[in-house]
């Protein structure tokens, strides 16, 4: 039996998942053979695909992804273990945060730009700024490499299940959801937001906040906005196939 049909129970997350790696490589928020996205598989959200150890993001297909459970040490032991800090992060998220069923961790550099600063708030000074208005949460205690107690101290701090985006303080960013295409969807925008940002602060001007109700008014207009994150992998697909990519093999 080749992977490909061992695999075929998820395909269709595996694809999703392929492509997003690729895509974020294109975007260069990839850091070349590290940083991991994980999506759950079971019921518990504790076995979850990932991306195997030290593959550059621009090479992942589908069926390359492997299977890790977050219950089972013994996984990190053999040809397919995953990287210990992979395995510390995101497997600390699978076990103790049961709404994160995708996690996208990035060391993306307006949104590290974003966590190096003493003050990592993101102000509501345009639309996408809007979107994540009350709805991350900043990490402060950074403690070096996410080894397994770093990834459970990084999930104790997602309690508000409102916040789905965490800026890790010295360190990058980590963003949660219940998909492939609304977690990837989310990293995405919360890199263009970052961005405009530090490049409005880079002018020296005064900025134009926006007041909080009119934050919050605009951030549930786009998180009741339709199927938004659902076409944007989907164009995201189209594109790569229309290129003749492996992404989906």
């Amino acid at each position: 039996m080749n992977q490909h049909s061992q695999n075929m129970t998820h395909w269709a997350e595996r694809v999703d998942l392929a492509a997003a790696f690729r895509w974020t490589a294109r975007l260069n928020m990839h850091e070349a053979v590290a940083n991991h996205f994980s999506l759950a598989i079971n019921d518990e959200g504790t076995k979850f695909l990932m991306n195997p150890n030290q593959m550059h993001f621009s090479r992942i297909k589908a069926s390359d992804l492997i299977v890790v459970d977050a219950n089972d040490p013994e996984t990190l032991k053999g040809p397919n273990a995953p990287d210990p800090t992979a395995w510390g992060l995101h497997g600390g998220i699978h076990r103790l945060v049961p709404h994160a069923r995708c996690a996208m961790h990035v060391h993306s550099i307006f949104a590290t730009v974003l966590a190096s600063l003493k003050d990592s708030r993101l102000p509501p000074i345009d639309q996408n700024c809007c979107t994540f208005f009350n709805r991350y949460v900043i990490d402060e205690g950074y403690g070096g490499l996410a080894f397994e107690s770093e990834g459970e101290r990084c999930a104790a701090l997602f309690t508000d299940p409102k916040k789905r985006v965490m800026i890790m303080g010295n360190h990058g960013v980590l963003i949660i959801g219940e998909t492939v295409a609304e977690t990837f969807n989310r990293m995405f925008y919360f890199e263009r937001a970052a961005e405009t940002y530090i490049r409005a602060l880079q002018t020296g001007m005064a900025l134009r906040v926006l007041p909080d109700e009119i934050a919050e008014k605009t951030a549930q207009e786009l998180e009741s906005y339709p199927e938004q994150d659902l076409r944007h992998l989907a164009e995201l697909k189209a594109l790569l196939d229309a290129e003749g990519s492996n992404y989906a093999t």
